[in-house]
């Protein structure tokens, strides 16, 4: 889809919307061709792009690390051993100096969590227009579909349902082991008893309930905010495309900048997302005043 045969509003409304597919009103089950349509699909609609690029990333980072580990030597590693061994030992320090408990479960979790959304991320940097373009000829070619109504997002973590998705994984993993590991009413007791006290309980169990349930909210804010924004200004950059040699070539400019810097952004919030992965299960792990 190019910017020209559009206004910039509606080039940005249609970069920034999923594919959803629901029910809609009259009862049938289909594809949202409007932003509206899509709205009207409430809360059991499925974005079927950040579904199907989650899926299909997480199939990549599996099968790239099991062939690795399939046909790893002892000898000179080749380049892709060595980088996945690199990945295996920055895994294994990051787990070493924020989990202080045993657990055989929290780096590989730390691992994959960081590859996935890594790979997720990295989808930012492929150009805005390359896949909704494909996409949009695609459903038209072969299913007639307006290619301004067929909507394609590319990068997962741009999709606040994933985030908090893999936010409320993690939230899980808290609780089951907090309870596993202090025993219900001891996990209760941290709640309800401090930091004021059994006479303070109200007052505890408020703020200590908002203090467990801002930890995962911040985790899918968190990332989905930094992507969301990096890939609103891939878009805006995209618009500039068309405006003439001059403006095009500054926005090639500005696009290459921001995709280099960019790099170091999905980078670091895959990397903030397992630290506080890591700190959180911690935590869970501890008894209180550890």
């Amino acid at each position: 889809m190019s910017a020209d045969s559009i206004t910039s509003g509606e080039y940005i409304k249609h970069h920034l919307q999923n594919m959803t597919f629901g029910q809609h009103a009259d009862g049938s089950w289909g594809l949202a061709h409007s932003v509206e349509e899509a709205r009207e699909m409430g809360f059991w609609a499925f974005h079927l792009d950040s579904l199907g690029w989650s899926i299909a990333l997480a199939l990549i980072f599996f099968f790239v690390f099991r062939s690795v580990a399939k046909s790893a030597t002892t000898g000179v590693p080749g380049g892709l051993q060595n980088f996945v061994e690199m990945m295996i030992e920055f895994i294994d320090n990051s787990v070493r100096g924020s989990f202080s408990s045993k657990n055989d479960m929290v780096a590989p979790l730390a691992l994959t969590i960081f590859a996935w959304v890594f790979l997720m991320n990295f989808m930012d940097l492929i150009p805005v227009d390359w896949l909704p373009m494909l996409a949009g000829w695609i459903g038209q070619t072969f299913f007639g579909a307006d290619p301004h109504h067929v909507y394609f997002k590319v990068v997962p973590s741009t999709d606040p349902n994933v985030t908090f998705g893999l936010a409320l994984g993690v939230f899980w993993l808290m609780l089951y082991y907090s309870v596993k590991i202090k025993g219900a009413g001891g996990f209760f007791s941290e709640l309800a008893f401090q930091p004021f006290g059994k006479f303070g309980m109200p007052f505890n169990l408020i703020l200590e309930g908002v203090s467990l349930i801002s930890k995962p909210v911040s985790l899918a804010l968190r990332l989905f905010g930094n992507m969301y924004a990096g890939e609103t200004i891939f878009i805006l950059i995209a618009l500039m495309f068309g405006g003439g040699l001059l403006i095009g070539t500054f926005g090639g400019l500005l696009q290459l900048g921001w995709a280099i810097f960019h790099i170091l952004i999905i980078t670091l919030q895959a990397f903030i997302f397992m630290t506080l992965t890591i700190v959180y299960l911690d935590m869970a792990h501890l008894e209180h005043g550890h």
